[in-house]
């Protein structure tokens, strides 16, 4: 889905499936009745009506999130028509894949390099073209392979979150200069130090066995 689409979906309005009314498209509720409606085709953060950036304020997500999610409560819906039950059950599945997306500073960056419409693999997007990342992976994992103590590990698990918080600076000023290819590159980092600092949790733990 395009900026074009999407800014339509924003703006657009829908009949209510209940009463038949008019109202906004990615309403959760009907204005009129208050028939909780079906999610429709929106992007994360028009779905929890927050600006489109990198340099998310995650405690106002999150009580965005815990609101609509109080609204959208099973209980509330015991007595109604199965329909709208599963209008509800379907609005919280897809809060829920918006808030897990946008919470997690990796996925989001992948979801916004997304939206820009460039593909991002499992391993990262640029994987083949850019060799210094592979080699810094590659190092980190011998480096890891070497560390037989829990202050070496101790020390890997620190370098690297310091190295986490560098690429998350860079991509936020990445985003914010619409350097899409950029953007890519540091996501195609921060997964390969996501997954060194599980590693070196899984290390820690074998340590302490």
């Amino acid at each position: 889905m395009n900026d074009a689409s999407l800014q339509k979906t924003k703006t657009s309005l829908k009949a209510c499936w209940s009463c038949k009314g008019p109202m906004p498209a990615t309403a959760l509720f009907c204005s009129t009745c208050e028939a909780v409606q079906g999610p429709v085709a929106a992007d994360h953060f028009v779905r929890l009506g927050m600006e489109r950036t990198f340099d998310v304020d995650v405690p106002a997500l999150d009580r965005l999130y815990f609101d609509l999610q109080r609204q959208l409560h099973p209980d509330r819906f015991a007595t109604k028509a199965p329909k709208e039950k599963a209008h509800s059950q379907q609005q919280a599945t897809a809060l829920n894949d918006a808030y897990e997306t946008l919470k997690d500073p990796l996925k989001r960056a992948d979801y916004l390099v997304h939206l820009e419409g460039v593909d991002v693999l499992p391993e990262g997007c640029n994987l083949v073209q850019d060799q210094s990342i592979l080699i810094e992976a590659m190092e980190m994992r011998e480096k890891l392979m070497m560390a037989d103590t829990m202050a070496a590990l101790n020390d890997i698990q620190r370098d690297t979150k310091v190295e986490v918080d560098d690429v998350l600076k860079a991509l936020s000023l990445a985003f914010k200069g619409d350097d899409i290819q950029g953007a890519c590159q540091l996501t195609t980092r921060l997964k390969y130090l996501d997954k060194m600092i599980g590693e070196v949790r899984q290390s820690r733990a074998r340590l302490m066995a």
